[in-house]
């Protein structure tokens, strides 16, 4: 089972991508919606991937792909825009689209840590 840390900065589909994780049995870390608590938990928690919303409130999430990279934290970028969202940022990632989708989830989870869907 793998710890999770999910960034999204609205609440229902934080949720909604919670319930995902559990369903593919793993364990999300409580959802993180701004900036800062998000970049706190990417310094602090003991975590085997993130999922990260490009956008928080206005705010780019890529000073926590930066810290989780310096911990060697594999993640994803999710967008409603795909990987239109990253354009301009000089990011590579990989990068899920929104509405999240629980097979999609499940390969990227598969992917990048070897945790295999329940």
């Amino acid at each position: 089972m793998a710890r999770i840390l999910i960034v999204e900065d609205e609440m229902l589909v934080a949720m909604l991508l919670s319930d995902i994780v559990i369903d593919l049995g793993h364990e999300p870390l409580k959802p993180r919606m701004r900036l800062a608590p998000a970049l706190e938990a990417a310094q602090s928690e003991a975590i085997d991937m993130a999922i990260l919303d490009i956008n928080l409130a206005g705010e780019k999430s890529f000073p926590v792909a930066d810290c989780l990279d310096q911990r060697g934290i594999p993640f994803v970028f999710a967008s409603g825009y795909g990987e239109a969202g990253l354009a301009g940022w000089g990011r590579t990632a990989p990068v899920i689209q929104k509405p999240y989708d629980a097979q999609q989830i499940g390969v990227h989870i598969h992917r990048l840590i070897g945790a295999a869907p329940a």
